[in-house]
């Protein structure tokens, strides 16, 4: 049903969304809220959602539809209490089902009328009766493998991350103190002054980096406030939302006017936690506010006195009624690039206070390039690299303003910049993670075994997740790298099979522009693509190339031509650039040259300047080296001096003749992973970089 579309209800504009108000269960007649009208034919309909803006109705059997060209009177009917009259407007029925609901626009509602329907509605929720209308379900699922089973709670052990121990009727703060993993034991400690344990056996449930676990499990011994456990024999894994909250900065406050009853005047409310698609306001019942109303502008001031404007829909409320407050849950969108890009920078700054986005340490991070060693990778040198300086200083520079297209993360200390990791969008969908690096020895501060690489990460791919059209990551990893196989290629291999991963062998490939293959007399014709044969090329890698991939890098037939992608990064002043070139031999196209081109400085590896070739033909693989000697020509005429030819196949007869250069002994592959997966990836790549249990002697 999309009759319930965003509508106006008295003064203030724009006040509902598509989702207002509360859905209503009621298990009978008499704990039903009904819709009473006056119009002959309609005497009384069951409510199955409800706000002071709108209300969805189950008219009774052979009931007349009430009238669309006119207001109606009505009113709300729960178990005796009744709450008008009030007036609204048929916005949707169907006259073709006798049990189809009707809905009607309340116009007009006083303060107090959309005081006492939420009042009514508070009472519903805490009898279980009524839940916001948009309430997504948890996500939930069993481990049972022991090895994964200790890999979590070995990340949650090392992290200090707090836990619950629920009994009936009452609830304790515990803590995994010690995890013995040659026993398989559990060491807790209880965090509540005076308490005691109770009766076994224990539902204890603990938080992980951005998911709840939950176990039950028996007592092996417990002394004063240590309790020792065995391993649970199956562990429950609960998120309840993609995006990680945290608490917001202190002193932040939220500004608004009540888009229904401004007699409210300008409220002011704490910021109390936020996550990139959203925030939770404390506020009072007197706010009057309720699933799907709208607020915009809502205005966020810091205790620095920076705003921010953002869009917001309710889409929680919740809190005890004894303590006079109320807790907002909102889903938020900022409402200028500007906001944006302050938004963007706030969370992660609340997300990850221990990194930093790098646009104002550029030459710190040049220098971790060059200390780290990265520059040495693939046999290069850090001369190699100084043409392209000035374009990544200028690029990162820019960085901050698009935090759609960019993301730079460094983890500074006092040796400068300890360690980096980038995310650029280079297509629709897609966010490319590279460039990491980190400086070799440990700084000055104390931290936790993985920390810092545990940091980058988490601030790198949880920027991703601020975008809404972002629907793969992928990378260039390097499979002989201990961190690269242990964190990243056996999570993805687990979950190729469901078409959401993937790690593909590919080959980089060097290519110098001045370094033609000086043959001549190939015999094929050479030239852009026409129409059939950007077809065709789509066709062949669609055929040949997991869906994932087609996906993910925008080759398929209707956005081969990468024009949205193009576009976005020709608005902010960048270079982006997709071409396709054939080699035809009597007029038919043998094979196809994919040939792309993105800002300078991007990628040091030059990884968006980048060309893939693909046969049409069983003689595609003849024409290979005459279309990379036009592709050095192409990218000269762009004003590159070398490019990088991506390699897929096993084919290496060509490499010699057409001058391609590549570090032996290398394995990169191709790295892809979905959207859905981020968040459970994030949980995993806590638990991966922990390192070691550090030995202590437990207390019992």
């Amino acid at each position: 049903m999309r009759g319930d579309v965003e509508t106006s209800a008295g003064a203030g504009g724009i006040a509902a969304g598509t989702y207002s108000g509360y859905s209503l269960h009621a298990e009978g007649p008499e704990k039903g809220i009904n819709l009473i009208l006056s119009q002959p034919g309609i005497s009384s309909s069951r409510v199955t959602r409800l706000s002071p803006t709108v209300v969805w109705a189950l008219p009774e059997p052979g009931a007349e539809l009430p009238p669309r060209d006119r207001l109606l009177q009505l009113l709300l009917d729960d178990n005796g209490r009744t709450i008008g009259p009030l007036r609204g407007e048929l916005f949707w029925s169907d006259p073709r089902r006798y049990d189809a609901p009707i809905g009607i626009q309340l116009v007009g509602v006083t303060r107090d009328q959309g005081r006492q329907i939420l009042s009514l509605l508070d009472v519903a929720a805490r009898e279980g009766r009524a839940l916001p209308a948009v309430s997504p379900q948890p996500i939930e699922e069993a481990f049972v493998e022991p090895e994964r089973i200790r890999s979590i709670l070995k990340s949650v052990c090392v992290m200090k991350h707090e836990g619950l121990l629920r009994q009936l009727g009452r609830t304790l703060r515990v803590s995994l103190e010690y995890f013995d993993v040659a026993s398989s034991q559990l060491h807790w400690r209880l965090e509540e002054p005076g308490a005691n344990w109770g009766t076994a056996p224990y539902d204890i449930e603990v938080v992980g980096h951005n998911t709840a676990y939950r176990m039950r499990v028996p007592a092996l011994e417990t002394r004063g406030g240590r309790m020792v456990t065995p391993l649970p024999r199956r562990l429950w894994k609960v998120r309840h939302r993609s995006h990680r909250r945290v608490p917001a900065p202190a002193g932040m406050m939220a500004h608004f006017h009540h888009p229904l009853w401004g007699e409210l005047g300008g409220l002011e409310r704490e910021v109390v936690d936020l996550s990139f698609n959203g925030l939770c306001l404390r506020g009072t019942p007197e706010d009057l506010v309720f699933p799907g109303l709208l607020l915009q502008p809502l205005e966020l001031r810091s205790a620095s006195g920076e705003t921010i404007l953002l869009r917001g829909e309710v889409r929680y409320v919740g809190g005890k009624p004894q303590d006079g407050q109320r807790l907002f849950g909102l889903q938020v969108t900022p409402r200028t690039p500007v906001d944006e890009a302050r938004w963007v920078q706030l969370v992660s700054q609340a997300l990850c206070p221990s990194t930093r986005g790098a646009e104002e340490l550029l030459e710190p991070l040049w220098e971790l390039f060059v200390d780290s060693g990265y520059f040495n990778l693939a046999g290069k040198t850090t001369e190699h690299f100084e043409e392209l300086r000035a374009s990544f200083l200028e690029t990162g520079r820019h960085a901050a303003r698009l935090p759609r297209l960019f993301c730079q993360t460094v983890w500074p200390s006092e040796r400068g910049v300890e360690a980096t990791l980038s995310s650029v969008r280079p297509y629709r969908h897609t966010w490319l993670v590279h460039q990491l690096a980190k400086r070799p020895g440990k700084p000055a501060v104390d931290l936790p075994p993985g920390q810092i690489l545990r940091d980058i990460h988490v601030r790198t791919l949880e920027h991703t997740q601020s975008d809404p059209d972002f629907r793969w990551l992928v990378a260039y990893t390097e499979s002989t790298v201990p961190l690269m196989e242990r964190v990243h290629h056996v999570y993805a291999r687990e979950h190729e099979a469901s078409g959401e991963a993937l790690v593909m062998p590919v080959r980089l490939m060097h290519v110098s522009c001045d370094e033609p293959s000086g043959l001549s007399g190939h015999g094929f014709e050479l030239g852009p693509a026409r129409f059939e044969e950007k077809t065709r090329l789509a066709e062949e890698i669609a055929r040949t190339r997991p869906a994932c991939y087609v996906d993910a890098f925008d080759l398929s037939r209707e956005r081969l031509d990468l024009r949205d992608s193009m576009e976005t990064w020709h608005e902010a002043g960048l270079e982006r650039e997709r071409q396709v070139l054939v080699a035809r031999r009597d007029g038919v196209a043998v094979a196809a040259l994919l040939l792309e081109l993105g800002q300078p400085g991007t990628n040091l590896f030059r990884l968006l300047d980048v060309a893939r070739l693909f046969p049409l033909t069983l003689e595609g693989p003849d024409a290979y080296v005459a279309l990379l000697d036009a592709a050095r020509e192409w990218y000269a005429r762009r004003g590159r001096s070398a490019f990088v030819f991506l390699r897929e196949d096993e084919d290496d007869s060509y490499a010699a003749a057409a001058r391609l250069h590549d570090e032996p002994g290398a394995k990169p592959c191709l790295w892809m992973l979905s959207a859905r997966l981020l968040p459970d990836f994030l949980e995993y790549v806590s638990e991966a970089t922990v390192g070691r249990l550090t030995p202590v002697t437990p207390t019992v």
